[in-house]
């Protein structure tokens, strides 16, 4: 799962979120800090109305809530959602001694290749890095 501050990092470089069943997410709530939500039909399902989406708490589990406003819930990418994103820019993904690799290629009209690698301990973050550095790029 990734950090907490590259989920933030990625949806201020504009990540858009469409919930579906098995996305993880945590709240903008102090009492919800240290709290992972997983969005599923049976406890936690999306809603949208005219006034915007909404994560509905079927009652189940989190008695405390009913429902959240989408801009209150932070999305945690999974591993293979963070790939997936990456598109064709995705080259591989490298198991080092102590951390993980991430290379991505980025081309631009009349420029040579670009290749960039990103590292850390963990390979979501690795993943989550070099998708912020694209959406940096095109946003």
């Amino acid at each position: 799962m990734i950090s907490t501050e590259l989920a933030v990092a990625l949806r201020e470089a504009g990540l858009v979120w469409r919930p579906r069943s098995g996305d993880r997410f945590q709240l903008n709530e102090p009492e919800f800090e240290a709290d992972v939500f997983t969005v599923s039909e049976m406890t936690i399902e999306p809603r949208e109305y005219p006034t915007g989406r909404i994560l509905a708490f079927n009652g189940t589990t989190e008695w405390a809530l009913d429902s959240v406003a989408l801009e209150d819930a932070l999305w945690l990418p999974h591993e293979s959602q963070l790939r997936e994103m990456l598109g064709g820019s995705f080259r591989v993904l490298r198991r080092l001694p102590d951390t993980y690799e991430v290379e991505i290629v980025l081309r631009r009209a009349e420029e040579p290749e670009e290749v960039l690698v990103f590292e850390f301990p963990e390979p979501a973050d690795a993943y989550a890095l070099a998708l912020l550095e694209v959406l940096r790029r095109i946003l």
